[in-house]
């Protein structure tokens, strides 16, 4: 029989329970009894390694297509950055440098920061997705150390050149400089950093990857020569993920491709609706009104649409606007009338969520920090779910409109959306673009984002 296809390898999970059962079963056991002084025994203390822990590290590793010996699981995003970079920094003969984005998730700005004012890395902030600006900044400090991406970035959904990068950072430092990316935006399922030669790769688990926001998780997905000091690291500082957690995110794996595909198409044909009918565009005509913008890395309008294409699998379900007014978005985004979107931080899950990241999961980051790096106030994020697009659309429809943004027309059997803000005006056509919009999915990120073939070379690892 060929090898199975990774939505196969991801439903049908692997494991040796004596009993037979059907689904994985929950090892909720601290210590295991030694059977031999002797032997060396594969599980001891749930520190160090767990039955439960064990599959999934290996449903992770076939989503990576990587050893099991190379994947960990531990308690949360950011511990996964944290572990990260405490296997980094220790392994350094000095303070080391580290080139990071400068549109970051809040909490990794947060560890970055924290990091630096004790004195244990010099961080630099650059633009990553512009690439001939990272390697000029590259060249010109004396070392670089570790060089930390995300693609698209969030939430302004910048496209780094993943594997541009990871050839320069290699080629230039003869494989010295390690490379991290955060790949939480696009999951394994989307983008593999590690075929571009990415050295450690995480994920937060308590996005995509488990999809119904019950739990916190953090995965690493490591090369070879590394994985036996990030082991060291979880190890001793007991950061590993607890059986339940484990369990609950195989669970949570088994539905990630339907999941994450119905998420896409509903962002695909939301963008749209945003864009052509809602208004949210620049108007070049009109510059002296507010420029309004919907940012989605699957919109061919995006700068980087052919970019982000080139080397993942599908765009992700996370997509932004702005409005023009920070009084309007936070109108739009309290307003009462949302019955669907729910206001949280994060992203991921299988309901849809919406929020105001300078307000939220940004907020920890000092606004004139914002300033400088041109983070628009105004910004709404939405992350779509597996909900009806049609209910998601009627959804905000009503909170723009109470908010002021919008006006409805009714002309005959049509009813037309006003913009207030930029005059923009079009026929509401919702219910009537899903399958236009499939097959502009279908066309530019394959018919199907498991069984499209990964089309990168990919190098031992």
């Amino acid at each position: 029989m060929s090898k199975p296809s990774l939505n196969t390898s991801l439903v049908s999970v692997l494991h040796n329970d004596k009993y037979g059962s059907s689904v994985p079963p929950l090892y909720q056991s601290t210590t295991f009894k030694a059977t031999s002084f002797d032997e060396l025994q594969e599980y001891d203390y749930t520190r160090s390694g767990n039955p439960t822990r064990t599959v999934l590290q290996q449903q992770i590793a076939n989503l990576y297509e990587v050893n099991q010996e190379q994947v960990f699981a531990v308690s949360s995003g950011m511990t996964a950055l944290d572990i990260i970079l405490r296997t980094l920094i220790d392994n350094s003969d000095q303070i080391p440098t580290i080139i990071a984005g400068d549109d970051l998730y809040g909490g990794t700005q947060r560890l970055l920061t924290f990091l630096q004012t004790r004195n244990h890395a010099k961080v630099v902030h650059t633009d990553t997705t512009n690439t001939a600006s990272f390697i000029e900044l590259f060249k010109s400090l004396p070392r670089v150390d570790i060089v930390l991406l995300e693609s698209p970035t969030n939430p302004l959904l910048k496209v780094a050149d993943l594997p541009a990068l990871c050839h320069f950072v290699k080629q230039a430092t003869n494989d010295s400089c390690k490379i991290v990316v955060d790949n939480t935006m696009m999951s394994g399922l989307n983008s593999n950093p590690l075929q571009f030669g990415a050295d450690l790769v995480y994920e937060s688990g308590t996005k995509y990857l488990n999809g119904h926001h019950d739990i916190m998780a953090g995965v690493i997905i490591a090369k070879k020569d590394v994985a036996p000091s990030v082991y060291f690291v979880i190890n001793s500082t007991g950061a590993g993920l607890s059986p339940m957690d484990s369990w609950l995110l195989i669970r949570g794996l088994k539905t990630l491709s339907v999941r994450l595909y119905k998420q896409q198409i509903n962002a695909m044909v939301l963008s749209h609706w945003l864009q052509d009918v809602c208004g949210f565009k620049p108007n070049a005509a009109e510059k002296e009104k507010p420029q309004l913008r919907t940012r989605f890395v699957g919109l061919k309008s995006h700068p980087q649409f052919q970019l982000h294409q080139s080397f993942n699998r599908g765009p992700g379900a996370v997509l932004s606007i702005e409005t023009g007014d920070v009084k309007l978005s936070e109108r739009i985004v309290t307003s009462k009338r949302l019955k669907i979107w729910a206001v949280t931080v994060s992203f991921g899950c299988v309901n849809s969520l919406i929020s105001m990241p300078c307000k939220m999961s940004h907020a920890s980051i000092d606004p004139e920090v914002r300033k400088q790096r041109e983070f628009p106030e105004d910004l709404i994020r939405l992350c779509c779910g597996i909900e009806d697009v049609k209910d998601l659309q009627y959804d905000l429809l009503a909170a723009f409109e109470e908010a002021g943004l919008v006006e409805l027309q009714q002309r005959g059997q049509d009813t037309y959306i006003l913009n207030k803000q930029n005059g923009h005006l079009a026929r509401n056509n919702i219910g009537e673009t899903y399958q236009e919009n499939y097959n502009v999915y279908d066309q530019f990120f394959g018919q199907n984002i498991v069984s499209k073939t990964r089309h990168l070379h990919r190098p031992k690892l």
